[in-house]
């Protein structure tokens, strides 16, 4: 049971909430009517910001208005809103997701800004990413990377027994870490190459380190960079970027690993498969 004092405390922290004045911000949106439109950045003064919407509510609340005045309204991709999906990535003041680490854009929330703050929102930029309109693109290049090589030989049937399949814990915990990528493209937007080098390796990696997986291991990586190249994601060069703008803190050391397999395939079978 709480103490007076914590129920003293937890009134006032929630009286001090709801007296909380209303933020005033400055967005600049870059707004692009279609694929093959000239996009710029257009300046919109929104007020009355809630620092307990995320960022996405920010958004639909300049919407509402803009419908209200007769304005199109912003378009940018969301769905599950949990930070699950991957859909809601944005570049928020030149930060794939927003400036808090870990976190997609779905879940920032505006007590990360300031009154009076001036936010710039852009679209996902990379070749393999054309503009559909205003802040979405189309990221099927991802989909055709998984396409190439993401599946594994199983028979279909009942599921086995789990403890028929003995996998050590190290390496379940790390097909856990690289099968948390939620395709969103943080990483490629983020790259000045705009390489898709971390999802590969994170998609690659958390099916090689399971049993299930190493029948396709070598084919899965050859098959998987090859299509990554010819979708026209840039090459990597290990600025480390995109493990800092992941909302899931996948580690670059999942590139170590897929360069490892892409050599060991290439020496055990020159002649390609």
């Amino acid at each position: 049971m709480p103490s007076h004092n914590t129920l003293e405390e937890s009134t006032r922290s929630t009286a001090h909430d709801d007296d909380s004045r209303p933020m005033q911000l400055t967005l600049n949106v870059w707004r692009q009517a279609g694929p093959t439109e000239p996009g710029r950045f257009v300046t919109y003064q929104h007020q009355n910001v809630s620092e307990h919407m995320s960022f996405l509510e920010m958004l639909d609340v300049l919407n509402e208005d803009l419908i209200l005045r007769g304005d199109e309204p912003i378009a940018y991709d969301h769905d599950c809103r949990e930070g699950i999906c991957g859909m809601c990535g944005m570049m928020i003041n030149g930060i794939a997701h927003g400036p808090q680490r870990a976190t997609a854009t779905c879940q920032l929330h505006m007590r990360h800004f300031k009154d009076g703050d001036t936010i710039t929102i852009e679209p996902w930029r990379a070749r393999a990413f054309p503009i559909v309109k205003d802040l979405v693109v189309r990221r099927g290049s991802l989909d055709r990377i998984v396409e190439a090589g993401g599946y594994i030989s199983v028979n279909t049937g009942a599921a086995p027994e789990a403890n028929n399949i003995p996998v050590p814990k190290p390496n379940a915990d790390r097909s856990f870490e690289a099968a948390q990528c939620i395709q969103c493209g943080a990483c490629v937007a983020a790259c000045p190459n705009a390489s898709a080098m971390l999802f590969l390796a994170a998609k690659a990696g958390h099916l090689g380190l399971l049993p299930q997986g190493q029948p396709e291991r070598y084919r899965r990586t050859v098959d998987m960079v090859a299509e990554h190249d010819k979708q026209g994601f840039g090459a990597c060069t290990n600025m480390g970027e995109c493990e800092a703008v992941c909302p899931k803190e996948i580690s670059i050391d999942f590139i170590a690993r897929l360069n490892r397999d892409l050599i060991r395939a290439k020496l055990t079978n020159p002649s390609g498969y």
